[in-house]
């Protein structure tokens, strides 16, 4: 009984956020969880530069409405789902996710939530608990599921290190110097190659 459970950006998806001050020029919009180990700090300061700018929810659904999965994401799902349960588990927002999921066929998200305000300002977020990807994987531990988890940022680590076998895909050069207990691969059919290993059952590519 085994279970594949995944970051979405910078996994599966493009940052959000990055894509984001692409659009609007903020540079300071770019800081992502591979920059900024605390989530909590990091949303507070991407909060502070929408009020700053004017930006609303609308401003970034745009944006994320133009956005396709990473090349080879769609296959590598596919591939995947004939083989695991799949779990993404990841720090995104529900309001920010659904043109992406269904892209990738809607696969089971774990996220948060966004709180706006009448005029479409967002004013707060709503964590699903505190350390959110560490207490699904050790939920689904209590269920009795072998997990393998994959991700990309210092916010994936404590998923990573609560699976039964963590990797790293994409990540920076920073993430993997501080944690090398954890197998890195650099694109998604490194990743394929490392779930077949990793899986305790005899799994084809």
């Amino acid at each position: 009984m085994e279970l594949a459970c995944l970051d979405l950006e910078g996994v599966l998806v493009p940052e959000i956020w990055i894509a984001f001050a692409e659009k609007t020029g903020i540079e300071e919009l770019r800081a992502t969880t591979r920059d900024i180990p605390d989530y909590n700090v990091l949303m507070k300061q991407r909060l502070g530069i929408l009020d700053q700018h004017g930006l609303k929810i609308d401003d970034i659904q745009e944006v994320i409405a133009t956005l396709q999965p990473l090349p080879g994401a769609i296959d590598f799902v596919n591939w995947l789902r004939e083989r695991f349960q799949v779990i993404i588990l990841s720090d995104t927002f529900y309001e920010f996710s659904q043109p992406l999921m269904r892209q990738l066929g809607w696969p089971t998200l774990f996220c948060h939530r966004l709180v706006t305000d009448d005029e479409g300002r967002v004013v707060d977020y709503k964590l699903r608990q505190e350390d959110p990807k560490r207490a699904s994987v050790k939920a689904l531990h209590s269920l009795n599921y072998r997990v393998i988890a994959a991700g990309d940022s210092y916010n994936d680590t404590t998923m990573l290190g609560e699976a039964d076998v963590g990797i790293l895909i994409h990540a920076p050069q920073n993430v993997i110097d501080e944690f090398p207990q954890f197998r890195s691969v650099a694109n998604l059919d490194e990743l394929k190659q490392a779930f077949v290993e990793a899986s305790s059952r005899e799994i084809l590519l």
